[in-house]
C-alpha cells in the first residue's frame, strides 16, 4: 500500500511540474514574440478576448488603464527596429486549477539598455486543445 501511495505521489507532481513548465513555455513564447515584435506570434499564445489593464504608479498616485489587444498588437508590430527594448522576467510563480493558470511574474524593463520601469506582470491563462492561451494581464508599473 505504501509503494502504491508513494507512485500516486510522485506521478501528480510530475505532472504538476509538466504543467507549470508547459505555462511558463507560453509566457516565454509571449516574450519572445513581445521582443521580436511579432504580433502574429503574439496572437497565437494569446485568446482572441485578450484583456490587459495596467497600473502605473507614480508620486502623483495610480493611474488604472484599459488597452485593447488590437491596439497593443500594433503597437509591437510598429516599434522602431531603431529602439531596444527588453523586459527581463527575475522569476515565476505559477498556481494551476485544472484548465486555469496565474502567473506572476516581477520584472525590469530597460529601453535602450537603460532601466525605464519595473513592476509585476500577473497572467492569467487557460488550457484549450492546443495549449494554454493567455487570457489577461495586468501589469504595475513604477520608474
Amino acid at each position: 500500500m505504501k509503494k502504491v501511495s508513494f507512485l500516486i505521489l510522485v506521478l501528480f507532481f510530475q505532472f504538476s511540474f509538466s504543467q507549470e513548465s508547459e505555462i511558463q513555455l507560453t509566457i516565454g513564447k509571449f516574450f519572445n514574440a513581445f521582443h521580436q515584435r511579432d504580433s502574429i506570434a503574439l496572437k497565437k499564445v494569446c485568446s482572441e478576448n485578450l484583456i490587459l489593464h495596467s497600473i502605473s504608479e507614480s508620486e502623483k498616485g495610480a493611474k488604472f488603464s484599459v488597452e485593447k489587444a488590437a491596439n497593443f498588437y500594433k503597437s509591437i508590430a510598429t516599434i522602431p527596429l531603431s529602439m531596444k527594448f527588453e523586459e527581463k522576467i527575475l522569476s515565476y510563480k505559477v498556481q494551476i486549477d485544472g484548465t486555469m493558470a496565474h502567473v506572476w511574474t516581477p520584472y525590469e524593463f530597460y529601453m535602450n539598455d537603460k532601466l525605464s520601469h519595473s513592476g509585476v506582470n500577473s497572467f492569467q491563462l487557460y488550457k484549450e486543445n492546443d495549449g494554454w492561451k493567455v487570457v489577461y494581464i495586468l501589469d504595475t508599473r513604477r520608474k
